[in-house]
């Protein structure tokens, strides 16, 4: 078994101001933001957000997995599983078709690697897969947040991405898939639509 040292830096849960600062932020950069206090409030508070019958893609994702998001959406239920419609595919002959599956769905679920002080969420991706829909292909983008990942600035969140968060994904993959994990692409959001991405921040060590 691989140990992995996760620097305090990175994992400790911030102080009510910067919490409070922080959603003020998020807020004024057009995301919707309420904070939560566990896995269980994290997981009605998405669900309430999506109507029944929506095409859902719960992207790869620890943080939905820890909350049972991630089993709720994908198992027999109210939602249209995009996962379940994708992985039902054929990636050798039906790849594009995949991607559009994934990429436009009602909702796009997931979690990011890191909230700066001043509202820009930023997401680290191998392959990029779950970036487009993010940036602009699904209607609506919900994203749920352990608050260990505030940071002061983006400086601070790349060096969580880099010092963190692929450190513990690579243990992970390494796990999954028998392969290592890279940092392959970025995205930075820093303004968007009101109403189009809400931001659910829970109060606890989750995700990476």
């Amino acid at each position: 078994m691989t140990t992995v040292d996760a620097s305090e830096r990175f994992t400790t849960l911030p102080d009510e101001a910067t919490l409070s600062a922080t959603v003020v932020a998020l807020e004024e950069h057009g995301f919707s933001a309420e904070v939560v206090d566990d896995f269980d409030a994290a997981r009605k508070a998405a669900l309430a957000r999506i109507p029944h019958g929506s095409s859902v893609m719960t992207n790869t994702s620890v943080t939905l997995k820890e909350t049972g998001i991630e089993d709720t959406i994908n198992t027999d239920g109210p939602y249209e599983s995009a996962r379940n419609k994708m992985l039902a595919l054929d990636y050798q002959t039906q790849a594009q078709q995949m991607k559009v599956i994934a990429g436009q769905a009602d909702y796009a679920l997931g979690s990011v690697h890191a909230v700066t002080r001043d509202g820009t969420l930023v997401i680290a991706s191998a392959s990029g897969s779950q970036l487009a829909a993010y940036a602009w292909g699904a209607t609506n983008v919900i994203f749920v947040v352990g608050v260990q990942k505030l940071v002061p600035t983006l400086e601070a969140a790349r060096e969580r991405v880099y010092q963190h968060s692929l450190k513990l994904e690579d243990a992970r993959a390494q796990a999954a898939y028998g392969q290592h994990s890279s940092v392959g692409k970025i995205l930075e959001i820093h303004q968007e639509l009101p109403g189009r991405i809400h931001v659910i921040l829970v109060r606890r060590l989750v995700g990476f």
